[in-house]
């Protein structure tokens, strides 16, 4: 943008996972580079984007709503609006066809061409839409704009190769393509100078993480061996492709949190089979008891109840594996056919939607019993939690999180205590979601 255009203000919306979380701060890092600034007020905005998931249907469900708000407000004054992201990509013919509120598409290999599709659209009224999916693109050379924090997301690769076939990814976002390490580093060495304590590595399936002799286990240990940083993360992998490098890597390092978030979907091999999970329920068990072997690393996982033909036997297997593993969390979902993906052209999407509803609902009350007696378990010990903030429901309490994710609430009474601070807590009571605790030495709650 020339020195003399106007500074355009931009609002943006987010939904779904950490990878658009990061994709915003990717577009801010572009756009601001091009003049434009940003407002968090949508009123005040020229340019509202929003940067959808088209992966769980609440969030699709979410920016249908916000595209009809959106249709009063241009009715009123000039805006314009725009749709980025997996949306973008999945639905693109919907978005041109069926919502005229719609003035710019960009998929989330396109970012690079944002700006000049909404000066277009600004001075010219010109829609515009840049969809092509790229086998290169890492955005390797883009520093993205971050909100000051505790925890900062780092994309080390983007796509998909994998093909489960209930998942949109591989043609909304594209293949596998790992960023360069050198980048990777370089960023995680910039956030520990910006104060970050905590980053997480993020991927479709970081694990398959490959760039020249560089793994994913060599990876998420050069970043944790950075200086300044406290803990990181790593989400999502799949268990297909797990080596023992990593694991060892996890159960190792000071600085690796104990905590593998593994995906399992279901716990029939039946229905494993038809998503193309490329596991059966044998291989997932023995991989959960290499990990045990490794000592105490917290287990979450992903669940899809109702998948295509799923019947209330195969429904009790994914139960009884839940039990088998004792997850400390689990999230649990019911089955939403997308469009395009496998599912959507091979297999019936015939469970009722109240029967899809009833096993979620049965899987969050079995899981919210392990949490909880799992929770349960440690009052009585102490563990650092890092600090993030304040407590949702009190500002005289911080919360933050142990090594293995959970989430911690204690009461303020060291006045020198800051987000990003690791404090050592003991815990006096727990939820199935939540320990209670008292920053050690203090007295008994």
């Amino acid at each position: 943008m020339t020195d003399h255009a106007p500074a355009y203000r931009v609002h943006i919306e987010t939904f779904g996972c950490q990878m658009n979380e990061y994709d915003t701060e990717l577009v801010r890092s572009l756009l601001r580079a091009e003049g434009f600034t940003f407002t968090e007020d949508r009123d005040q905005a020229d340019v509202v984007l929003m940067n959808t998931c088209a992966i769980r249907e609440h969030a699709h469900n979410r920016v249908y709503g916000h595209l009809a708000e959106l249709k009063a407000v241009k009715r009123r004054r000039h805006l314009i609006v725009g749709v980025l992201g997996c949306m973008a990509q999945n639905l693109k013919s919907d978005l041109v066809e069926n919502e005229p509120v719609v003035d710019i598409l960009a998929g989330p290999d396109a970012y690079r061409r944002l700006g000049g599709l909404l000066l277009d659209a600004l001075q010219a009224g010109v829609r515009g839409a840049a969809v092509d999916l790229s086998e290169y693109e890492t955005y390797q050379d883009i520093l993205p704009e971050r909100t000051e924090g505790i925890n900062a997301w780092i994309a080390v690769m983007r796509g998909c190769d994998n093909f489960c076939t209930f998942c949109v990814v591989p043609y909304t976002r594209g293949r596998e393509r790992s960023r360069d390490p050198e980048g990777v580093i370089r960023e995680a060495e910039h956030l520990a100078g910006q104060g970050y304590k905590q980053v997480t590595l993020l991927g479709q399936n970081v694990n398959s993480y490959r760039f020249g002799n560089w793994d994913f286990a060599r990876l998420v240990t050069a970043v944790a061996d950075v200086p300044g940083l406290e803990r990181v993360r790593f989400t999502s992998p799949h268990p297909k492709d797990f080596p023992p490098a990593l694991l060892d890597a996890v159960a190792g390092h000071p600085k690796i949190c104990k905590h593998i978030h593994l995906p399992v979907q279901s716990g029939n091999d039946r229905i494993l089979e038809m998503m193309n999970r490329t596991y059966t329920r044998k291989e997932y068990l023995a991989l959960v008891e290499e990990i045990r072997r490794r000592g105490d690393i917290a287990l979450t996982t992903d669940i899809i109840c109702g998948f295509c033909t799923e019947t209330d036997e195969e429904f009790m297997d994914t139960s009884r594996l839940v039990e088998e593993v004792g997850y400390h969390a689990a999230f649990i979902f019911k089955y939403s056919e997308r469009k395009h993906t496998i599912a959507a052209r091979k297999h019936p999407d015939d469970v009722p939607e109240q029967v899809k509803s009833e096993r979620v609902s049965r899987l969050v009350e079995r899981q919210r019993g392990i949490s909880l007696n799992k929770n349960q378990q440690l009052v009585g010990c102490s563990f650092e939690a890092l600090v993030e903030g304040d407590a949702k429901k009190s500002s005289a309490q911080w919360m933050g999180r142990t090594d293995n994710n959970t989430t911690v609430i204690w009461e303020k009474s060291d006045p020198l205590t800051r987000p990003g601070d690791l404090v050592s807590i003991r815990i006096v009571r727990a939820s199935a979601a939540t320990l209670f605790g008292v920053e050690a030495g203090s007295a008994p709650a």
